[in-house]
């Protein structure tokens, strides 16, 4: 098998992933680390938008990402994806929303499935940038207001010419 054939069996993911893993301090070992992306990838399944550190959101990011294309890719019937499911959520039922909510939601989406914020710091605390990570869809107002941009004024300015010149078009000439 050459490298073209390989990279067709891994779904191509949505969101760049860092080469090396974080560094977090953590007194179990690797072994506790990874308990701990579990039960954040666990935490983002069940309640689709969760609020923690951002070195933790960013990793768990790319686990979640890789967990829901591959459960869109192969589907519920593939071995290796209900073992990677089961694995990454620790909740039965979580799998059962993986295969019967998200994936049909993420099924024709071409963005991203998580979305990551930077959230405030609180202050005094510890000065760890904090972060909201969410899935895409999740049922829960929008954390960003899109601005508008109609009432700046270079807009209102072209709006102007634009009505103008299809004003002058309607009329019968145009006289530039």
């Amino acid at each position: 098998m050459n490298q073209a054939e390989i990279r067709k069996l891994i779904p191509a993911l949505r969101v760049a992933i860092q080469p090396r893993q974080r560094k977090f301090r953590n007194p179990d070992g690797p072994e506790g680390r990874l308990n701990k992306m579990r039960a954040t990838v666990t935490e983002l399944v069940k309640n689709e938008r969760i609020e923690l550190n951002y070195n933790r959101a960013d990793e768990a990011r790319g686990y979640t990402e890789r967990l829901i294309a591959e459960a869109i890719k192969y589907g519920d019937c593939h071995r290796p994806t209900m073992e990677m499911a089961t694995f990454w959520l620790e909740e039965k039922q979580l799998v059962h929303k993986l295969f019967k909510v998200l994936v049909p939601r993420f099924k024709d989406i071409r963005e991203s499935y998580t979305r990551i914020h930077k959230a405030p710091n609180v202050y005094p605390g510890p000065f760890l940038e904090r972060a909201v990570l969410e899935l895409r869809g999740n049922p829960f107002p929008p954390l960003e207001q899109r601005k508008s941009t109609r009432n700046w004024l270079h807009n209102i300015l072209l709006e102007e010419a634009r009505r103008e010149r299809t004003q002058q078009k309607r009329s019968g000439g145009s006289q530039e």
